[in-house]
Order: C-alpha cells, then sequence, then structure tokens
C-alpha cells in the first residue's frame, strides 16, 4: 500500500470533497501537525512515496533522507520557499503546488488587516466589551497611495479592491503587465524604493527569496513616509521585524499589520508581541472553507497524478 504523508493544518481541519478524494485513493495516510522543523521531520520521513505538505522544513537534509522511497512533494498552497528545490531538483523529486487558487482569499483579507488598522477595529471592540464607549478617531482609505510590492496574482486583486475604495495606486514588479496596470490606472515605478517613499500603505505581495529576505530593514523604513502603514500578507522573513516593531514603537510606521512571522509559529522571543499598533493573524490569509478546498483538491490531484506517472497540474521545479 502507498504511505502518504500529510502535514498541513488547513487540508486536516477544514472539511470538503478533499477528504474523500484522498481517501479514495486506497493510500496508508499517516497525519502530522505543521508546519514542522527540520529536526521533526528528519524523524518523520524515510518510508513515504508521497508527502502533501504546508509550510514545513523540507532542506537538502530532509529530502535526501526521503530518498529513495518519495516520488512526489505535493505543496498545499503557493509558496515554496521552504523547500530546497535545487536539492529536489538534484534528488529528481518533483515539487507540485497550486497557483491561482488563493488569489481572492489573501487579497480580501489584506484589505481586512488595513481596516483593522485603519479604524483601530481591535482597540475599539476590546474597549467595548469591557463596557467602555471610547470612541477613536480613524482614517479613511480614499485617496491614499496604496504601493503594492509583487504585481502577480494576489497583487492584482489587492489592487482591484483599492480601486473600489478610491485609492491611488502605484507598485513595482520586476515582470510588468502593461495591460493591467492600464485597465487599472496603477502607476509603474522603477524599483522598490520608489514605491516605499510615496506610499501611505505598502502592501507585500513579493515572494521570498534569498535576494529579498528581510528587505524591509531600519535604512529603508527610514525614508518612507512618516506614519506610512505596511501590511504583509506573504512571508514574515521579508521584513526585518526587530526594526519593524522599533518605527511602530517611534511612529516611523503608524502600525505594521501581517499574516505571517519568522519563525512560525510564533516565538516567545518575537519582537511583534506585545506592541500597540501591530495586528497580526496565525497565516490564515488563504484559509477560507472557499479557498482550503480549491488548494487541498488541487495538491490531492497533484499528487495523485504523479503517482500514476501523469503530468501534475503545476510543477515548481524541471528536471533536464
Amino acid at each position: 500500500m502507498t504511505k502518504i504523508l500529510v502535514t498541513t493544518t488547513s487540508f486536516q481541519d477544514t472539511p470538503g470533497e478533499h477528504h474523500a478524494m484522498l481517501e479514495s485513493q486506497g493510500f496508508d495516510i499517516t497525519c502530522e501537525r505543521g508546519p514542522l522543523p527540520e529536526s521533526r521531520m528528519l524523524e518523520l520521513v524515510g518510508g513515504y512515496e508521497g508527502i502533501l505538505c504546508g509550510d514545513d522544513a523540507f532542506t537538502r537534509k530532509v529530502l535526501e533522507k526521503c530518498r529513495p522511497t518519495l516520488r512526489v512533494l505535493s505543496k498545499y498552497g503557493i509558496g515554496v520557499d521552504k523547500i530546497d528545490l535545487q536539492a529536489a531538483t538534484d534528488y529528481r523529486i518533483p515539487v507540485t503546488y497550486c497557483p491561482g487558487v488563493n488569489h481572492t482569499t489573501v487579497a480580501e483579507h489584506t484589505f481586512g488587516l488595513i481596516l483593522a488598522s485603519y479604524r483601530q477595529i481591535p482597540q475599539q471592540n476590546a474597549m467595548v466589551h469591557q463596557g467602555q464607549w471610547k470612541r477613536m478617531t480613524g482614517h479613511e482609505l480614499m485617496g491614499k497611495t496604496l504601493g503594492i510590492l509583487g504585481l502577480g496574482r494576489i497583487g492584482k486583486e489587492v489592487a482591484k479592491r483599492a480601486s473600489a475604495f478610491g485609492m491611488r495606486l502605484i507598485a513595482f514588479d520586476p515582470y510588468w503587465d502593461d495591460l493591467f496596470a492600464s485597465q487599472h490606472s496603477i502607476e509603474q515605478k522603477k524599483s522598490i524604493d520608489e514605491v516605499l517613499l510615496e506610499a501611505d500603505i505598502v502592501a507585500l505581495h513579493m515572494n521570498l527569496t534569498s535576494e529579498n529576505r528581510e528587505f524591509l530593514n531600519a535604512a529603508r523604513i527610514s525614508r518612507m513616509k512618516k506614519g506610512a502603514l505596511v501590511v504583509n500578507t506573504s512571508r514574515g522573513a521579508l521584513v526585518d521585524q526587530k526594526a519593524v516593531a522599533e518605527a511602530v514603537k517611534s511612529g516611523q510606521l503608524s502600525g505594521y499589520v501581517s499574516d505571517v512571522v519568522e519563525p512560525e509559529p510564533i516565538s516567545p522571543d518575537c519582537p511583534f508581541l506585545g506592541v500597540e499598533g501591530i495586528i497580526l493573524t496565525p497565516h490564515i490569509g488563504s484559509r477560507t472553507y472557499e479557498s482550503v478546498v480549491r488548494q487541498a483538491t488541487m495538491a490531492v490531484e497533484n499528487l495523485v497524478r504523479v503517482l500514476k506517472g501523469e503530468q501534475p497540474l503545476a510543477q515548481a521545479n524541471v528536471f533536464k
């Protein structure tokens, strides 16, 4: 019987057709609750032909231990920065993923976080529940400049919603879509720094790479508009967390709202904890009943296809 490991908790915790789809294959399924660090992955892997993973650490060491049994690593979701793709390619392990299934959900969550900060919703909710009726004054989005870093699927959905709020849109992306930008009145900037200089709100929708890790550091923050807001629904490691926390405390940033931290789950010494003006959610941007089913069914289909010797719907690495 084919042995399969499932580590993504969104897949496990959300009801939907993906459960029956996986179970119908007759696999011997083991479930663990990720995201799991390298140490735990090294304890687990070694006898599985397929792994359906979340944001677990698939380092070269882990992937090496997966050999020679592992035939497919099926990523639930789109971010593969926790997977050593070069190692997977060297070991000829197909890494599949699920593009185009969560952009609507993440874009909606992005605006939920922005509005929570601009209208101070968490603070005012807490006060009312304490029996207080102290009304705070917020800001409106109309006329504000939204700077989007990364105009891919999610960035584009954010731009559409920002247009409905009457915001001015500027963006940077190395792969610029002229047609989309023209249709939605998005001004192209030549660099990340140009966006940071002008934006009232900066939305991070970039893939994490070795080049952009902690790109939002103290030096860049110091050049931003005083009182700007940063929203991050991409990856926690895109920002220098200590520098961001200090900037919020000083008022250089009016706030930082994020669905992601580094590492995950959040560590007890994370500099964000307890800082007024920082709003955090536990990586739930794509965790809706609708989006989970879309992602999970695609992840299962990718897994099954590769195990049957067929082409997956989307593969992140290519063999020569």
